[in-house]
């Protein structure tokens, strides 16, 4: 294994790029390349502080449930560059290293798939006002992180910049269709029960998460990432009590750090971000290290 390096920024020249918060998308022609920085989001700003080590640690757990669900959908993985390089790519493979995922190339939905099985977030936010989340009513009485009686989904549009917006399921099959959204909404709810019942027998509850998906030739697969602390709320179940917020191994930790900058005046969530402090570093990359080594120890 060769120990990561700190890589924010990459470029292959000669390759058309598309910029995430935190992916490098280089189009291969019928491939893609997707690069995980060590950049952080939150709020929807990209913070100056990368975190050491993230994009791989990202990319280990994308490809660990790609291959955990192989046979339950398709999806568009088809390596991990560790070893070897696309040709004409060799002399940048101590940047890709571990942290680039070479996948089949899709049209993308343009709907954030997200599944929501505790009431925690905005979800949380919009049940105090309504008694709903994303405007599905839910039952009274519930408190913060509460564990829903059912895992709800609750769509978005993807935003190239700024804010994903939830819509509600009848405005999504608007935009892609009825057929589309019926199909990818029952598919991210069975992925969502299965990854759930899985994170709970190693000690972390996934408290929701989102799914992206792409068509390819009359196809969907799942795409990007999958089930990462960058897409999912997960908590360890052993220190687990409603009623108020998690502990996590998410970014949650950062945006927590952040909140208290919030409400100290001292930024007000928009760019540039503030620089994070080498505990808040350390400590949200050992959350990271310890989500992987809990979901994939002991798996062959």
């Amino acid at each position: 294994m060769h120990p990561p390096q700190t890589i924010t920024h990459t470029d292959l020249p000669g390759l058309a790029v598309r910029r995430g918060k935190v992916r490098d998308v280089y189009d291969l022609g019928d491939e893609v390349l997707l690069v995980a920085t060590d950049r952080i989001s939150a709020f929807d700003v990209v913070l100056p502080t990368p975190i050491p080590g993230k994009g791989a640690l990202l990319t280990r757990i994308s490809s660990f449930w790609f291959d955990f669900f192989a046979d339950t959908v398709p999806h568009h993985l088809l390596e991990v560059i560790e070893e070897h390089t696309p040709p004409g790519l060799e002399r940048y493979l101590d940047v890709l290293r571990g942290r680039t995922m070479r996948c089949r190339k899709t049209r993308v939905v343009p709907i954030e798939c997200v599944v929501r099985g505790y009431l925690a977030g905005s979800g949380w936010k919009e049940y105090q006002r309504a008694g709903s989340a994303c405007g599905i009513p839910l039952p009274a009485g519930l408190r913060q992180c509460d564990e829903l009686p059912e895992p709800i989904f609750t769509p978005s549009t993807k935003a190239e910049v700024g804010h994903d917006e939830n819509i509600s399921f009848a405005q999504a099959c608007a935009l892609v269709g009825a057929d589309c959204m019926k199909l990818l909404r029952d598919r991210s709810l069975a992925l969502y029960r299965g990854a759930a019942a899985y994170g709970r027998q190693r000690g972390i509850i996934i408290a929701d998460t989102k799914f992206e998906w792409g068509l390819r030739d009359g196809e969907y697969l799942l795409i990007d990432e999958v089930l990462t602390p960058d897409s999912s709320r997960f908590w360890p179940a052993d220190r687990y009590a409603p009623g108020r917020e998690q502990e996590s191994f998410d970014k949650q930790y950062v945006r927590n750090y952040l909140t208290t900058l919030v409400d100290a005046g001292r930024w007000n969530k928009q760019p540039p971000g503030p620089e994070l402090p080498a505990d808040v570093v350390q400590n949200t990359a050992c959350k990271y290290r310890e989500a992987l080594e809990r979901l994939t120890a002991n798996v062959a």
